[in-house]
């Protein structure tokens, strides 16, 4: 934006504190700032004007809230915390690890750091430089690390203890600082010893699916709202009446996505109407298709912004199936995107050397899974004219291949299970009503989504039919009527 700065705050984790927030967005209404927007890396983000920047620097140094202009050489740490509660399926990462982790940073990372929960596939898991990943051994983590610049990642040979995340961290920083083209082998063989066990086991991750993020959503005897914008701009006369419905509330903290929307958790049923009022008083929709939420796309860049939006367009008119796909739009070099079809825009260059007008490449990752790291093109060098076309022909690709995969296992195999000697399996049965709870399906009654073990449910948990206590359910033995039939 032009006589303006690009700033931009980290909030680590995707985390921050209501009161923090809200004096933060304070002083931008004080600097006449009306819109900020968050970004892939959970960040917010504003443009200043020259005039008025003397100002917000010093009211920012008074908070002890570093920020920076017009660069973007301290990433936010990215993390997976957004997710917890909500979108994944039980695990043994609390909210308490999470912020113990974020909490012994104690300095800003010039290399990208994610932090991420591996039952989850809502924020991604590599688009950092070193990623921590958790193992299914308690408070220890994968490491992978994708050296700046480069596109291949390396996993460390062993599982690291929690506490241990942050000394590992600054140890890769420092050594890539004294030596930017030292080979990953050399970084991870002179790792000081630190709390790990051996990595045994690959990594298996989630397949991909994007939870639909956006408006009222149950999660046991609480609400999380999810809240989007078209624009990607949300107005600070907004975002400080939510922080101050938010404290009225006495919800303490408020997630950002790499989605660049807002995830409040912990609404009480009685606050809910006053939460409705305020999205009816900004006019701010919390209902939009599915095929405009699947989109990553740069951060403040109008260009990318009105590209998506004339692509969903044509999506919405041709009435394309597009469920399962994350896309992407990049149109500036070296831009981390969380994508499964990749539109990346450059200039042609006439004799390969003169750049004359834009061409667009649209690639995928292998398997169509947004956290691969090998690229296949489709097509290259797409005039903006047929880049519509081309892109539903992509996603035309990825339907078939997707019907591939189920073409693999006939029916008939499927039925010959059947035959096959029924297991059993531990289930708890509410005394009252007799219904069952089954960890793979939870209860939608009241709130709980699958996955959640019966252990891992709230003491104050009761039966979605009849309301009977937790404490009263009796474990029972019986068949497992899936595997059996599937």
């Amino acid at each position: 934006m032009k006589d303006a700065y690009t700033i931009r705050v980290n909030l680590k984790g995707g985390i921050v504190s209501v009161g923090e927030l809200k004096s933060i967005l304070t002083v931008l209404k004080t600097a006449q700032i009306s819109e900020v927007s968050f970004g892939l890396r959970q960040q917010l983000i504003f443009h200043l004007p020259h005039s008025r920047s003397v100002y917000l620097g010093s009211e920012l140094s008074k908070m002890n809230r570093s920020y920076e202009v017009d660069t973007n050489l301290r990433p936010n740490i990215v993390s997976s915390y957004v997710a917890e509660e909500v979108f994944q399926k039980g695990n043994w990462i609390t909210e308490g690890i999470y912020k113990d982790i974020l909490d012994s940073f104690d300095y800003d990372p010039t290399l990208k750091v994610n932090i991420s929960d591996n039952s989850q596939s809502f924020t991604p898991f590599f688009s950092g430089h070193l990623n921590f990943v958790s193992s299914n051994e308690p408070n220890f983590w994968y490491c992978y690390l994708r050296k700046p610049k480069t596109n291949e990642v390396h996993v460390y040979s062993k599982l690291i203890f929690t506490n241990e995340i942050v000394h590992l961290s600054k140890f890769v920083e420092n050594r890539l600082i004294e030596n930017p083209a030292l080979p990953v082998s050399e970084i991870f063989d002179s790792i000081p010893d630190m709390i790990s066990v051996p990595n045994e086991k690959e990594l298996k991750l989630p397949k991909f699916t994007l939870p639909y993020y956006e408006g009222f959503n149950r999660y046991g005897k609480k609400t999380w709202l999810g809240i989007y914008q078209r624009n990607e701009q949300f107005t600070t006369d907004f975002l400080l009446e939510l922080c101050e419905l938010a404290l009225a509330s006495k919800i303490g903290e408020l997630c950002l996505t790499p989605w660049k929307s807002i995830i409040v958790k912990g609404i009480g049923e009685v606050d809910r109407p006053y939460w409705s009022a305020i999205l009816a008083k900004h006019n701010i929709n919390v209902r939009h298709a599915a095929n405009e939420l699947n989109w990553q796309v740069e951060d403040a860049s109008e260009d990318a912004l009105k590209l998506k939006k004339q692509l969903v367009e044509n999506f919405n008119k041709l009435d394309i199936r597009t469920f399962g796909i994350c896309f992407g739009i990049k149109t500036i070099p070296k831009t981390e995107v969380f994508a499964s079809i990749m539109v990346r825009r450059r200039r042609f260059k006439l004799f390969n050397f003169i750049p004359t007008f834009f061409v667009y490449d649209i690639s995928y990752t292998e398997d169509f899974d947004p956290n691969g790291r090998t690229k296949v093109y489709f097509s290259k060098g797409v005039q903006r004219f047929n880049l519509p076309e081309q892109l539903r022909r992509s996603v035309l690709l990825y339907n078939e291949n997707y019907l591939g995969k189920v073409r693999e296992k006939p029916i008939s195999e499927s039925k010959n299970t059947k035959k096959s000697k029924p297991e059993t399996i531990e289930v708890h049965q509410c005394p009252s009503c007799l219904s069952v709870y089954d960890s793979r399906f939870g209860d939608n009654l009241a709130g709980i989504p699958a996955g959640i073990t019966f252990e891992n449910l709230p003491n104050e948990y009761e039966c979605g039919v009849c309301e009977e206590p937790k404490s009263n359910f009796k474990v029972i033995i019986v068949e497992d009527l899936v595997k059996t039939t599937v």
